[in-house]
């Protein structure tokens, strides 16, 4: 599974982080991103996704 955020249009809710926090976090400019590996938690990245408010999170099989 391949994960990532397009980080221009992340609102910085914090959600992802909260869910799935050994796959995402907020970074120091304050929008989210990936840096865990997501095959350690794919229920978790993707629930992460389908809570995303502004649907910024992609995922490839």
């Amino acid at each position: 599974m391949k994960v990532w955020i397009d980080r221009e249009g992340c609102i910085s809710c914090g959600l992802c982080p909260e869910i799935c926090p050994e796959v995402f976090r907020i970074a120091e400019d304050g929008r989210a991103e990936v840096y865990g590996t997501p095959e350690a938690a794919e229920d978790s990245v993707r629930e992460a996704a389908a809570s995303c408010p502004v649907e910024v999170i992609r995922m490839e099989e």
